[in-house]
């Protein structure tokens, strides 16, 4: 499993353990980080099955695309991610995503 979300979302929301780090994107502006599928090469390799995990899906969709197409092939999305939807009120972990169904993960 690889979590592609920022050095901050992990420090301060909790993360996975013994999950490989590699940011899809970096910073608070979230700037793509142009180095993702030579690190996701170099840490994991295009032979094994890749699942990745981001806040809500989104960004991990995202870097599962662009890894197919860079000659992944067997590299999912995690649906929901690490912390679910948005609810009517805009907030997340109230009704899905990897915390609210109680898998593992810690936090700093």
């Amino acid at each position: 499993m690889v979590d592609v979300r920022t050095n901050e979302e992990r420090k301060f929301v909790g993360y996975v353990p013994e999950t490989t780090h590699i940011a899809w994107a970096t910073g608070t502006s979230f700037n793509r980080n142009p180095r993702f599928l030579k690190e996701l090469e170099n840490k994991v390799g295009k032979d094994k099955t890749i699942l990745l995990l981001c806040r809500s899906g989104n960004r991990s969709a995202l870097a599962a695309a662009a890894a197919y197409q860079a000659g992944f092939e067997q590299v999912y999305n995690i649906l929901e991610g690490f912390e679910g939807d948005l609810n009517e009120q805009q907030q997340r972990n109230q009704s899905n995503g990897w915390r609210i169904r109680q898998l593992p993960w810690v936090q700093d």
